[in-house]
């Protein structure tokens, strides 16, 4: 029996005989070696953790939302600033940026057209189209809420000239599917910084049952 061995036999020995409930301690695993021909005690959170881990349905959607709702903007914002993808649809677009900016006499007084305020909100859905479904990291979040304030100012402008739900219903669904993945993102966010945190305490827990085991 080698001294590693018998090192991880008295520690789990030592373990075994506290009757006080405690914090969980690591439990530690012996496997041989057989590059080095060795018994070797290994923590078995160490070998758990070099395990693959698999992507969690967490992640999962929020990369499937950002991908369909930024492909989805980049339609919509492309639709608003030139007619090659539909003719007809571009030219819908145009009357209804008419009848807004009529509905706002305010913007004419700021210098603010229908052509204007058509094509900055056209810009911005491209944009942010692109950046949610191609650019990782924190700046998705930042184009996801771009985006939802402007479907918020697309339902008031609709609201304003007195349309139908129909015309306005898509513009409320994907407000509603912004504002979900945007949900989802904080609470994967904030999730590690818990788990950090949880981390260290068991980590310390450990350092001070050792010391009192020594």
């Amino acid at each position: 029996m080698s001294l590693l061995q018998l090192h991880g036999d008295l520690y789990r020995c030592a373990v075994s005989s506290q009757r006080s409930p405690g914090p969980t301690l690591p439990v530690y695993e012996d496997r041989y070696s057989e590059r080095t021909q060795q018994w070797i005690v290994f923590d078995r959170k160490t070998l758990q953790g070099n395990k693959p881990k698999m992507a969690s349905p967490r992640t999962i959607t929020i990369v499937a939302l950002s991908f369909a709702l930024g492909l989805f903007f980049v339609f919509m914002g492309t639709i608003k600033l030139t007619p090659r993808l539909s003719k007809d649809a571009y030219n819908e677009m145009k009357r209804a940026y008419k009848s807004y900016a009529k509905a706002l006499p305010g913007l004419k007084k700021i210098g603010v057209s229908s052509v204007l305020l058509r094509k900055i909100i056209g810009t911005l859905e491209v944009s942010c189209g692109v950046v949610l479904t191609l650019v990782p990291g924190k700046p998705k979040d930042v184009a996801n809420f771009l985006l939802l304030l402007v479907m918020l100012a697309v339902l008031f402008f609709h609201q304003l000239v007195g349309d139908p739900l129909k015309r306005y219903a898509h513009a409320l669904v994907f407000g509603i599917l912004l504002t979900c993945r945007l949900l989802i993102a904080r609470q994967s966010d904030e999730r590690p910084e818990r788990d950090e945190s949880r981390e260290a305490r068991e980590v310390g827990v450990q350092e001070k049952n050792k010391v009192k085991l020594s």
